[in-house]
């Protein structure tokens, strides 16, 4: 047994179950966890939703406190910051000037939320973390008119949050359509109207020219092509960027995240790395970059295992979520590229399910309050299996017979 730690820093979803899945596989040697967060792993996409509703604590997100890993053998060390990757050495150098040895390094340090210009004002905020989520929610309370930017999941769920708390909501979207990304325009309009219908401003193709402010708290929020709005409260909900810049100092392969293979090695033996600060080369040579739990939880997995000698790459089909009001929406696989689709159930009662195929195959579902869609789907994607569009539509027909 190697006298040196295996250490990973970042102590989030895909650094934990590095942790916990190095003991269930057998490692027996130690494990240092470092957080650069003064928090024990916590859950992330509860944040924007039940957190800021009020309906979850910090201490309900929590995933392991430090006596739960302390009983694995886990060692977690919080509020620690690395300057540099030693891999000659293989040692870790901490910006408070003392290092650590590893005998593997696992890199999960996740992404940031991006920014843009002018946000430094006192009242515009990122939306990332618990420290984040606790500053808007200070905010949120005494704010009456919230500027959201950016109409993906995290400022359409935050828009929802800040509606059921009765502020006037306006969200800026620089696209032609909400959650382009990922979903189809189908489920854009679909939520386009879900928002308008709950009173919020939806704007697309804003072009803001300008965060105003008095006495250096946001104000207004200036637009080329509109009347400017009057914010008390701005969420920036434009995306993230990967925290791979430790990995790049350390000269490790990067574009937009980490490079790694479907197990989780860099270009490093020793060193390897998971979650959001990622991106997987495909077999076709092509680069993904996945922000979810399950690429996470996955891909974590699948280092721990690489660590000790065993390949058990991640595979599955990724599949997301997202609450914004009553509406769960649950997707599998990707809608783009589909060349038709097919409506499972009424959207007009907010409980249906969109098939996309191409060539004929199916290659994604996206479920709205129907998750016996979406566990099915995910099966069927998995297995590579299709049900006919006929099938896909019939309510009647049973999606899990042709798992049998």
């Amino acid at each position: 047994m190697p006298t040196r730690p295996i250490v990973i820093v970042g102590a989030g979803q895909a650094g934990l179950q590095v942790a916990e899945s190095l003991r269930s596989e057998g490692w027996e040697g130690d494990i240092i966890l470092l957080g650069d967060e003064p928090h024990a792993p916590y859950h992330r996409p509860p944040l924007s939703k039940a957190y800021l509703l009020g309906e979850a604590t910090a201490e309900q997100l929590t995933m392991r406190s430090p006596e739960a890993l302390a009983r694995k053998n886990i060692s977690l060390r919080t509020g620690i910051s690395v300057a540099h990757i030693d891999r000659t050495g293989r040692e870790l150098h901490f910006s408070h000037g003392s290092s650590l040895p590893y005998h593997r390094l696992v890199l999960a340090t996740g992404a940031r939320a991006r920014s843009l210009p002018g946000t430094d004002l006192a009242g515009v905020f990122g939306l990332r973390g618990l420290d984040d989520c606790r500053q808007i929610g200070t905010a949120l309370d005494t704010a009456e008119n919230v500027v959201v930017i950016g109409g993906g999941f995290i400022g359409l769920e935050f828009a929802a949050v800040a509606r059921q708390k009765g502020k006037t909501v306006s969200v800026l979207e620089a696209g032609q359509r909400l959650m382009a990304r990922a979903v189809s325009p189908f489920i854009s309009d679909w939520y386009a109207q879900l928002h308008a219908a709950h009173g919020v401003k939806i704007c697309l193709k804003a072009e803001i020219s300008a965060f105003a402010g008095e006495n250096g708290r946001i104000a207004t929020v200036n637009r080329k092509n509109g009347p400017k709005l009057k914010a008390d409260l701005v969420v920036l909900g434009v995306g993230v960027i990967a925290n791979d810049e430790l990995a790049a100092a350390a000269g490790l392969p990067g574009d937009r995240g980490i490079i790694v293979d479907a197990c989780g090695r860099t270009a490093d033996p020793a060193i390897f790395a998971a979650g959001d600060c990622t991106a997987t080369r495909l077999t076709d040579g092509s680069l993904r970059r996945l922000e979810s739990v399950q690429n996470a939880v996955e891909q974590g997995k699948a280092v721990a295992a690489a660590i000790l000698g065993k390949d058990k790459p991640f595979v599955a089909t990724p599949w997301f979520w997202s609450d914004q009001y009553d509406a769960k929406l649950q997707m599998v696989g990707s809608s783009a590229g589909h060349d038709q689709l097919v409506v499972r159930g009424k959207p007009e009662d907010g409980k249906f399910s969109i098939f996309y195929y191409r060539a004929g195959k199916l290659i994604g579902i996206d479920s709205i309050n129907r998750p016996q869609d979406h566990m099915a789907g995910r099966k069927l994607l998995d297995r590579a299996l299709s049900p006919t569009p006929e099938q896909a539509g019939d309510e009647g027909f049973a999606l899990n017979s042709l798992l049998a």
